[in-house]
Protein backbone atom coordinates (compact mmCIF):
# COMPACT_ATOMS: atom_id res chain seq x y z
CA UNK A 1 0.00 0.00 0.00
CA UNK A 2 1.39 3.41 -0.95
CA UNK A 3 1.54 5.84 1.95
CA UNK A 4 0.45 9.44 1.46
CA UNK A 5 2.70 12.51 1.49
CA UNK A 6 6.00 13.86 0.23
CA UNK A 7 9.72 13.06 0.07
CA UNK A 8 12.58 15.18 1.40
CA UNK A 9 16.28 14.92 0.49
CA UNK A 10 19.54 16.78 1.06
CA UNK A 11 20.00 19.73 -1.29
CA UNK A 12 22.52 18.96 -4.00
CA UNK A 13 24.10 21.85 -5.93
CA UNK A 14 26.35 19.65 -8.10
CA UNK A 15 25.91 18.74 -11.76
CA UNK A 16 25.65 15.30 -13.32
CA UNK A 17 28.76 14.32 -15.34
CA UNK A 18 28.07 13.76 -19.03
CA UNK A 19 29.26 10.15 -18.90
CA UNK A 20 26.88 9.38 -16.01
CA UNK A 21 23.89 11.02 -17.68
CA UNK A 22 24.54 9.11 -20.90
CA UNK A 23 24.72 5.87 -18.92
CA UNK A 24 21.47 6.71 -17.10
CA UNK A 25 19.76 7.35 -20.45
CA UNK A 26 20.98 4.01 -21.81
CA UNK A 27 19.93 2.03 -18.72
CA UNK A 28 16.70 4.00 -18.37
CA UNK A 29 15.69 3.17 -21.94
CA UNK A 30 16.10 -0.57 -21.37
CA UNK A 31 14.42 -0.55 -17.96
CA UNK A 32 11.47 1.43 -19.34
CA UNK A 33 11.07 -0.92 -22.30
CA UNK A 34 11.20 -3.99 -20.04
CA UNK A 35 8.70 -2.66 -17.48
CA UNK A 36 6.26 -1.34 -20.08
CA UNK A 37 6.41 -4.63 -22.01
CA UNK A 38 5.61 -6.58 -18.85
CA UNK A 39 3.28 -4.23 -16.96
CA UNK A 40 2.04 -1.65 -19.47
CA UNK A 41 2.46 2.15 -19.57
CA UNK A 42 -0.20 2.89 -16.93
CA UNK A 43 1.56 0.71 -14.35
CA UNK A 44 4.94 2.24 -15.16
CA UNK A 45 3.84 5.79 -14.38
CA UNK A 46 1.86 4.58 -11.34
CA UNK A 47 5.10 3.29 -9.90
CA UNK A 48 6.81 6.61 -10.55
CA UNK A 49 4.22 8.13 -8.19
CA UNK A 50 5.68 6.02 -5.35
CA UNK A 51 8.69 7.95 -3.92
CA UNK A 52 10.39 4.73 -2.74
CA UNK A 53 10.13 3.13 -6.18
CA UNK A 54 11.16 6.35 -7.94
CA UNK A 55 14.20 6.57 -5.67
CA UNK A 56 15.04 2.90 -6.26
CA UNK A 57 14.90 3.35 -10.05
CA UNK A 58 17.26 6.32 -9.78
CA UNK A 59 19.66 4.22 -7.72
CA UNK A 60 19.57 1.36 -10.23
CA UNK A 61 20.46 3.87 -12.95
CA UNK A 62 23.55 4.77 -10.87
CA UNK A 63 22.69 8.10 -9.24
CA UNK A 64 23.22 8.95 -5.54
CA UNK A 65 20.32 7.42 -3.62
CA UNK A 66 19.77 10.35 -1.23
CA UNK A 67 20.67 13.43 -3.31
CA UNK A 68 18.10 15.96 -4.48
CA UNK A 69 19.68 15.83 -7.93
CA UNK A 70 18.27 12.34 -8.42
CA UNK A 71 14.82 13.84 -9.09
CA UNK A 72 15.85 16.23 -11.84
CA UNK A 73 18.47 13.98 -13.45
CA UNK A 74 16.29 10.85 -13.42
CA UNK A 75 13.39 12.77 -14.99
CA UNK A 76 15.66 14.24 -17.67
CA UNK A 77 17.26 10.85 -18.33
CA UNK A 78 13.90 9.12 -18.74
CA UNK A 79 12.66 11.90 -21.02
CA UNK A 80 15.73 11.49 -23.21
CA UNK A 81 15.59 7.69 -22.98
CA UNK A 82 12.14 7.43 -24.56
CA UNK A 83 12.70 10.20 -27.13
CA UNK A 84 11.38 8.94 -30.45
CA UNK A 85 9.64 5.98 -28.81
CA UNK A 86 6.87 7.84 -27.00
CA UNK A 87 4.07 6.70 -29.33
CA UNK A 88 5.24 3.07 -29.26
CA UNK A 89 5.63 2.97 -25.48
CA UNK A 90 2.48 5.01 -24.85
CA UNK A 91 4.33 7.22 -22.32
CA UNK A 92 4.80 10.99 -22.55
CA UNK A 93 7.01 13.09 -20.26
CA UNK A 94 6.48 16.85 -20.11
CA UNK A 95 8.20 19.61 -18.17
CA UNK A 96 11.32 19.33 -16.06
CA UNK A 97 13.59 21.68 -14.14
CA UNK A 98 13.49 25.50 -14.05
CA UNK A 99 12.41 27.15 -17.30
CA UNK A 100 11.56 23.75 -18.78
CA UNK A 101 8.84 23.29 -16.15
CA UNK A 102 7.01 26.30 -17.59
CA UNK A 103 6.80 24.54 -20.95
CA UNK A 104 4.70 21.72 -19.49
CA UNK A 105 1.31 22.97 -20.82
CA UNK A 106 2.52 23.36 -24.41
CA UNK A 107 4.27 19.97 -24.29
CA UNK A 108 1.07 18.31 -23.04
CA UNK A 109 -0.82 20.08 -25.83
CA UNK A 110 1.69 18.84 -28.41
CA UNK A 111 1.49 15.19 -27.39
CA UNK A 112 -2.27 15.37 -26.99
CA UNK A 113 -2.55 16.49 -30.59
CA UNK A 114 -0.16 13.75 -31.72
CA UNK A 115 -2.49 11.26 -30.05
CA UNK A 116 -5.51 12.88 -31.73
CA UNK A 117 -7.08 13.54 -28.34
CA UNK A 118 -10.15 15.78 -28.21
CA UNK A 119 -9.64 19.31 -26.80
CA UNK A 120 -11.40 18.49 -23.51
CA UNK A 121 -9.07 15.63 -22.41
CA UNK A 122 -6.04 17.75 -23.33
CA UNK A 123 -7.39 20.70 -21.32
CA UNK A 124 -8.03 18.35 -18.40
CA UNK A 125 -4.41 17.13 -18.41
CA UNK A 126 -3.12 20.71 -18.55
CA UNK A 127 -5.46 21.69 -15.70
CA UNK A 128 -4.30 18.81 -13.49
CA UNK A 129 -0.67 19.75 -14.09
CA UNK A 130 -1.33 23.40 -13.24
CA UNK A 131 -3.35 22.60 -10.12
CA UNK A 132 -0.72 20.19 -8.78
CA UNK A 133 1.81 23.02 -9.00
CA UNK A 134 -0.59 25.45 -7.30
CA UNK A 135 -1.44 23.08 -4.45
CA UNK A 136 2.20 22.38 -3.62
CA UNK A 137 3.20 26.05 -3.77
CA UNK A 138 0.12 27.73 -2.25
CA UNK A 139 -1.85 25.22 -0.18
CA UNK A 140 1.20 23.58 1.42
CA UNK A 141 3.23 26.50 2.76
CA UNK A 142 6.37 24.70 3.92
CA UNK A 143 8.95 27.21 2.59
CA UNK A 144 10.06 24.82 -0.16
CA UNK A 145 10.20 26.75 -3.44
CA UNK A 146 9.07 24.59 -6.36
CA UNK A 147 11.72 24.49 -9.11
CA UNK A 148 11.01 21.17 -10.83
CA UNK A 149 7.69 20.02 -12.29
CA UNK A 150 7.35 16.90 -14.45
CA UNK A 151 4.07 15.58 -15.83
CA UNK A 152 3.98 11.94 -17.00
CA UNK A 153 0.92 10.66 -18.81
CA UNK A 154 -0.17 7.74 -20.99
CA UNK A 155 -2.34 7.45 -24.07
CA UNK A 156 -5.00 5.98 -21.75
CA UNK A 157 -5.20 9.23 -19.77
CA UNK A 158 -3.42 8.09 -16.58
CA UNK A 159 -1.02 10.69 -15.20
CA UNK A 160 1.64 11.22 -12.55
CA UNK A 161 3.20 14.45 -11.29
CA UNK A 162 6.68 14.54 -9.75
CA UNK A 163 7.76 17.96 -8.57
CA UNK A 164 10.43 19.18 -6.21
CA UNK A 165 11.01 22.27 -4.09
CA UNK A 166 14.11 23.58 -2.33
CA UNK A 167 14.55 25.10 1.09
CA UNK A 168 17.92 26.85 1.12
CA UNK A 169 17.73 27.60 4.85
CA UNK A 170 17.31 23.92 5.71
CA UNK A 171 19.69 22.81 2.93
CA UNK A 172 17.14 20.27 1.74
CA UNK A 173 14.82 19.50 -1.14
CA UNK A 174 11.31 18.09 -0.95
CA UNK A 175 9.63 15.97 -3.58
CA UNK A 176 5.88 15.81 -4.13
CA UNK A 177 4.24 12.86 -5.92
CA UNK A 178 0.75 12.68 -7.42
CA UNK A 179 -1.07 9.93 -9.32
CA UNK A 180 -4.40 10.22 -11.10
CA UNK A 181 -5.96 7.14 -9.47
CA UNK A 182 -5.03 8.36 -5.97
CA UNK A 183 -6.48 11.84 -6.52
CA UNK A 184 -10.11 11.84 -5.45
CA UNK A 185 -10.02 15.59 -4.82
CA UNK A 186 -7.31 17.95 -6.10
CA UNK A 187 -7.35 20.08 -2.95
CA UNK A 188 -7.95 17.44 -0.27
CA UNK A 189 -5.15 14.95 0.56
CA UNK A 190 -4.13 14.57 -3.11
CA UNK A 191 -0.57 13.22 -2.75
CA UNK A 192 0.70 9.64 -3.09
CA UNK A 193 3.77 8.24 -1.32
CA UNK A 194 5.89 9.46 1.65
CA UNK A 195 9.61 9.46 2.40
CA UNK A 196 11.22 12.32 4.30
CA UNK A 197 14.38 13.20 6.20
CA UNK A 198 13.02 16.21 8.08
CA UNK A 199 9.70 17.56 9.28
CA UNK A 200 9.09 21.21 10.14
CA UNK A 201 7.41 22.31 13.40
CA UNK A 202 4.73 24.41 11.72
CA UNK A 203 3.42 24.24 8.13
CA UNK A 204 0.17 25.78 6.95
CA UNK A 205 -1.37 22.81 5.14
CA UNK A 206 -4.62 23.80 3.46
CA UNK A 207 -4.69 20.49 1.57
CA UNK A 208 -5.16 18.52 4.80
CA UNK A 209 -8.54 16.92 5.49
CA UNK A 210 -8.59 18.74 8.83
CA UNK A 211 -8.44 22.08 6.98
CA UNK A 212 -11.83 21.45 5.36
CA UNK A 213 -13.69 23.96 7.57
CA UNK A 214 -11.09 26.63 6.81
CA UNK A 215 -11.45 25.97 3.09
CA UNK A 216 -15.22 26.25 3.41
CA UNK A 217 -15.07 29.56 5.31
CA UNK A 218 -12.46 30.92 2.87
CA UNK A 219 -14.85 30.23 -0.03
CA UNK A 220 -17.71 31.89 1.83
CA UNK A 221 -15.55 34.94 2.54
CA UNK A 222 -14.98 35.62 -1.17
CA UNK A 223 -18.64 34.93 -1.88
CA UNK A 224 -19.58 38.19 -0.18
CA UNK A 225 -18.98 41.82 -1.03
CA UNK A 226 -15.29 42.70 -1.17
CA UNK A 227 -15.93 45.57 1.24
CA UNK A 228 -17.06 43.15 3.95
CA UNK A 229 -13.97 40.98 3.47
CA UNK A 230 -11.66 43.99 3.58
CA UNK A 231 -13.36 45.09 6.79
CA UNK A 232 -12.29 41.81 8.41
CA UNK A 233 -8.79 42.23 6.99
CA UNK A 234 -8.53 45.77 8.41
CA UNK A 235 -9.62 44.52 11.84
CA UNK A 236 -6.76 42.04 11.77
CA UNK A 237 -4.39 44.69 10.39
CA UNK A 238 -5.05 46.94 13.38
CA UNK A 239 -4.17 44.01 15.64
CA UNK A 240 -1.33 42.58 13.57
CA UNK A 241 1.16 43.17 16.38
CA UNK A 242 -1.07 41.24 18.79
CA UNK A 243 -1.91 38.43 16.36
CA UNK A 244 1.51 36.90 16.95
CA UNK A 245 0.11 36.03 20.42
CA UNK A 246 -3.50 35.09 19.60
CA UNK A 247 -5.52 34.02 22.66
CA UNK A 248 -7.38 30.75 23.12
CA UNK A 249 -10.82 32.31 23.08
CA UNK A 250 -14.15 30.90 21.97
CA UNK A 251 -15.29 31.99 18.52
CA UNK A 252 -17.79 34.47 19.91
CA UNK A 253 -15.45 35.95 22.52
CA UNK A 254 -12.63 36.23 20.00
CA UNK A 255 -14.76 38.03 17.41
CA UNK A 256 -16.30 40.33 20.05
CA UNK A 257 -12.95 41.38 21.45
CA UNK A 258 -11.51 42.03 18.00
CA UNK A 259 -14.53 44.02 16.87
CA UNK A 260 -14.46 46.04 20.10
CA UNK A 261 -10.73 46.57 19.58
CA UNK A 262 -10.04 45.33 23.11
CA UNK A 263 -6.59 44.23 24.21
CA UNK A 264 -6.14 40.47 23.92
CA UNK A 265 -3.27 38.25 25.04
CA UNK A 266 -2.43 36.32 21.89
CA UNK A 267 -0.48 33.12 21.42
CA UNK A 268 2.00 32.48 18.59
CA UNK A 269 0.30 32.40 15.21
CA UNK A 270 2.32 30.75 12.39
CA UNK A 271 0.35 32.38 9.56
CA UNK A 272 1.63 35.87 10.33
CA UNK A 273 4.44 36.97 8.03
CA UNK A 274 6.43 40.20 7.88
CA UNK A 275 4.50 43.05 6.18
CA UNK A 276 1.59 40.66 5.73
CA UNK A 277 -1.10 43.33 5.57
CA UNK A 278 0.95 45.93 3.68
CA UNK A 279 0.05 44.76 0.20
CA UNK A 280 -2.16 46.51 -2.36
CA UNK A 281 -2.13 43.25 -4.30
CA UNK A 282 -4.20 41.52 -1.63
CA UNK A 283 -6.97 44.09 -1.95
CA UNK A 284 -6.89 43.75 -5.75
CA UNK A 285 -7.10 39.94 -5.76
CA UNK A 286 -9.87 39.99 -3.13
CA UNK A 287 -11.85 42.34 -5.34
CA UNK A 288 -11.42 39.94 -8.28
CA UNK A 289 -12.41 36.92 -6.19
CA UNK A 290 -15.46 38.62 -4.68
CA UNK A 291 -16.52 39.68 -8.16
CA UNK A 292 -16.16 36.15 -9.58
CA UNK A 293 -17.52 34.43 -6.45
CA UNK A 294 -15.96 30.99 -7.06
CA UNK A 295 -18.38 28.16 -6.25
CA UNK A 296 -15.84 26.09 -4.32
CA UNK A 297 -12.31 26.20 -2.93
CA UNK A 298 -10.78 24.46 -5.93
CA UNK A 299 -12.14 27.17 -8.24
CA UNK A 300 -10.89 29.77 -5.77
CA UNK A 301 -7.37 28.33 -5.97
CA UNK A 302 -7.60 27.98 -9.76
CA UNK A 303 -8.32 31.71 -10.16
CA UNK A 304 -5.45 33.47 -11.90
CA UNK A 305 -3.38 35.52 -9.46
CA UNK A 306 -4.28 33.50 -6.36
CA UNK A 307 -1.09 32.44 -4.60
CA UNK A 308 0.35 31.71 -1.14
CA UNK A 309 -0.36 35.19 0.29
CA UNK A 310 -4.04 35.10 -0.75
CA UNK A 311 -4.51 31.62 0.71
CA UNK A 312 -2.72 32.63 3.92
CA UNK A 313 -4.79 35.77 4.37
CA UNK A 314 -8.09 33.94 3.95
CA UNK A 315 -6.94 31.20 6.32
CA UNK A 316 -6.05 33.83 8.92
CA UNK A 317 -9.44 35.54 8.71
CA UNK A 318 -11.20 32.15 8.83
CA UNK A 319 -9.29 31.12 11.93
CA UNK A 320 -9.01 34.30 14.00
CA UNK A 321 -12.43 35.78 13.33
CA UNK A 322 -14.52 32.71 12.51
CA UNK A 323 -12.73 30.04 14.54
CA UNK A 324 -11.95 27.64 11.67
CA UNK A 325 -8.39 26.55 12.47
CA UNK A 326 -6.49 24.88 9.60
CA UNK A 327 -3.82 22.19 9.87
CA UNK A 328 -0.34 23.30 10.87
CA UNK A 329 1.09 19.78 10.72
CA UNK A 330 3.85 19.14 8.19
CA UNK A 331 2.52 16.57 5.68
CA UNK A 332 5.94 14.84 5.64
CA UNK A 333 5.76 11.62 7.64
CA UNK A 334 8.72 9.24 7.47
CA UNK A 335 12.50 9.54 7.35
CA UNK A 336 13.35 6.74 4.95
CA UNK A 337 11.60 4.66 2.30
CA UNK A 338 11.73 1.42 4.29
CA UNK A 339 12.60 2.60 7.81
CA UNK A 340 15.94 3.53 9.37
CA UNK A 341 18.81 1.27 10.50
CA UNK A 342 18.69 3.06 13.87
CA UNK A 343 14.93 2.28 14.10
CA UNK A 344 14.09 5.95 13.40
CA UNK A 345 11.32 6.66 12.67
CA UNK A 346 10.59 2.92 12.75
CA UNK A 347 12.60 -0.32 12.30
CA UNK A 348 13.57 -1.39 8.80
CA UNK A 349 10.66 -3.14 7.07
CA UNK A 350 12.72 -6.01 5.66
CA UNK A 351 9.93 -7.74 3.67
CA UNK A 352 9.09 -4.48 1.84
CA UNK A 353 12.79 -3.71 1.37
CA UNK A 354 13.42 -7.17 -0.11
CA UNK A 355 10.34 -6.91 -2.32
CA UNK A 356 11.57 -3.62 -3.81
CA UNK A 357 15.01 -5.11 -4.50
CA UNK A 358 13.54 -8.27 -6.01
CA UNK A 359 11.24 -6.26 -8.27
CA UNK A 360 14.18 -4.26 -9.61
CA UNK A 361 16.24 -7.44 -10.00
CA UNK A 362 13.53 -9.07 -12.15
CA UNK A 363 13.39 -6.17 -14.57
CA UNK A 364 17.15 -5.83 -14.78
CA UNK A 365 17.18 -9.50 -15.82
CA UNK A 366 14.53 -8.84 -18.49
CA UNK A 367 16.22 -5.69 -19.79
CA UNK A 368 18.67 -5.95 -22.69
CA UNK A 369 21.81 -5.27 -20.68
CA UNK A 370 25.17 -6.92 -21.17
CA UNK A 371 26.18 -9.48 -18.51
CA UNK A 372 28.76 -7.00 -17.21
CA UNK A 373 26.14 -4.23 -16.84
CA UNK A 374 23.76 -6.61 -15.06
CA UNK A 375 26.45 -7.67 -12.60
CA UNK A 376 27.22 -4.01 -11.80
CA UNK A 377 23.53 -3.31 -11.10
CA UNK A 378 23.06 -6.47 -9.04
CA UNK A 379 26.08 -5.51 -6.94
CA UNK A 380 24.52 -2.08 -6.38
CA UNK A 381 21.21 -3.68 -5.35
CA UNK A 382 23.00 -5.97 -2.87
Amino acid sequence: MIQRGVATFGLDYGTCPKWLFERMVKLGREMTRAIVAEEGPDEFIRRLADPAWFQSLGTVLAFDWNASGLTTILTAALKEAIRGEEMDLGIFICGGKGKTSRKTPEQIQFWGEQLNLAPQPISSLVYNSRMAAKVDSALIQDDFQIYHHAFFFTKNGAWTVVQQGMNAAEQSARRYHWHSKDVKDLINEPHSGISSQITLPSVLNMSAATSDKTRQISTELVGQNSGALMKDIKILARHSSDLSQMADLSNGQQRLKLLNLETVEFKSHPVIKENFFKSKYLEKIFWILCDKKPQNYEKLLATEGVGPKTIRALALVAEVIYGAKPSYEDPARYSFAHGGKDSTPYPVDRPTYDQTIEYMRQYVNKAKFSPVEKQKIFKKLQ
